[in-house]
C-alpha cells in the first residue's frame, strides 16, 4: 500500500501546484515535500512530476496518484462523517422473531420510521432456527429467540417470557374440562400442533391423548386471523400471548385459567462483540419495551 502520509503530501502539492505553497500549506520545509515526492516515486517505481524549476507539470503516473490521493481523502472523510454522524435517525436495521411477536413489535416500528423518515427497518417473522442462523451470518442484526444461544459467537440476553394462552371465545367458563374443550374444537394452525402437546399434555394428562385425538374445527395459516374464529365462538386455540395481545378485537377473547401455565424464554440474540449503532439501540429498547408490556388476558 502507498505511504499514506506521502499520498497526502503529493495532493497537496498538486493542488497548490508549487512547491514552496505546499510546504507552507502543510507546515513542512520545501525539500521535505521534495523528499516525500521522492519516496512515494521510488514506491511507485515511476517518476510523478517534471520539475519545471519550483513548479512542475504531472507525468501520467503523476495523475493516477494524484486521483487516487483524492479518493482516499473522499472516503476518510466520508468514513469520519459517518463515525461523528451516528444518528439513530437515520440508516436500516434488520431483525427477525416470531410471528405473533412481530405483530406486536411492528406498530411501534412504524411509529419510530413516522418520527424517522431517514430510518429503514427490516423485520422478519422466521422460525426459531432461521432467527439464530439470520444473526450468526450477519443477516438479521439481533434477534428474538425462545432459547439462549448455544453457539460461541452468539451472545443471549434474556428479555423475559412469552406465556401460551389457551384462548376461548368471551363469555365461556375460563375452567373448562377437556370434555367442554372437544364440544368447541380446535383452531389448528402450523405452530398449534407443538402447543398443544406443551400446554394440553401438561393440563389434562390422562384426557389428551395427541393432537391426531382433538377435534380440528378448523385451519388457518395466518398468524393475525388465528384468533379470529375464537372470538366468534366457533373454537379454540393456542397461541403465545404475544400473538394475542396484537389482535385488534382481544376483548372478544378470554384466556383459560391453567394450573400447569407454560412459557417460553425470550432471548435477544446478537453476534458477540458486536457494537450497536444508535439506530440498532433505539430498535432494541422498543423490543425490550414490548416483552415487558405484555399483558394479562382475563
Amino acid at each position: 500500500m502507498l505511504n499514506a502520509q506521502w499520498l497526502e503530501t503529493f495532493v497537496v502539492l498538486c493542488e497548490a501546484g508549487h512547491f514552496t505553497r505546499a510546504a507552507a500549506r502543510l507546515n513542512m520545509t520545501q525539500p521535505g515535500v521534495s523528499q516525500h515526492l521522492k519516496k512515494l516515486e521510488d514506491q511507485v517505481g515511476q517518476a510523478l512530476v517534471t520539475r519545471d524549476g519550483k513548479g512542475f507539470t504531472l507525468t501520467p503516473a503523476g495523475e493516477a496518484v494524484r486521483d487516487l490521493g483524492r479518493q482516499r481523502r473522499s472516503e476518510e472523510r466520508q468514513l469520519r462523517d459517518a463515525l461523528d454522524g451516528d444518528d439513530a435517525g437515520k440508516g436500516q436495521v434488520s431483525l427477525a422473531c416470531s410471528g405473533s411477536l412481530a405483530l406486536l413489535i411492528y406498530p411501534r416500528i412504524i411509529t419510530l420510521m413516522q418520527n424517522s423518515p431517514g430510518l429503514m427497518v427490516r423485520l422478519e417473522a422466521a422460525p426459531q432456527a432461521r432467527v439464530v442462523e439470520g444473526v450468526l451470518s450477519g443477516v438479521y442484526d439481533i434477534g428474538v429467540a425462545d432459547h439462549k444461544p448455544t453457539n460461541p459467537r452468539l451472545d443471549g440476553d434474556l428479555l423475559g417470557s412469552d406465556e401460551l394462552c389457551l384462548l376461548l371465545p368471551r363469555g365461556q367458563s375460563t375452567e373448562p374440562s377437556f370434555a367442554d374443550l372437544e364440544r368447541l374444537g380446535f383452531i389448528a394452525h402450523p405452530d398449534g400442533i407443538a402447543y398443544a402437546d406443551e400446554l394440553l399434555s401438561a393440563n389434562f394428562p390422562s384426557e389428551y391423548q395427541g393432537v391426531d385425538s382433538l377435534r380440528i374445527r378448523s385451519f388457518i395459516n395466518q398468524i393475525g386471523q388465528i384468533p379470529e374464529p375464537v372470538a366468534k365462538g366457533v373454537g379454540y386455540t393456542i397461541l403465545p400471548r404475544s400473538g394475542v395481545d396484537a389482535y385488534p378485537r382481544r376483548a372478544d377473547l378470554a384466556c383459560m385459567a391453567l394450573a400447569n401455565p407454560v412459557r417460553h424464554d425470550l432471548w435477544m440474540v446478537r453476534r458477540r462483540g458486536k457494537v450497536f449503532a444508535a439506530r440498532t439501540k433505539r430498535v432494541v429498547t422498543e423490543v425490550i419495551d414490548t416483552v415487558r408490556n405484555l399483558t394479562g388476558l382475563s
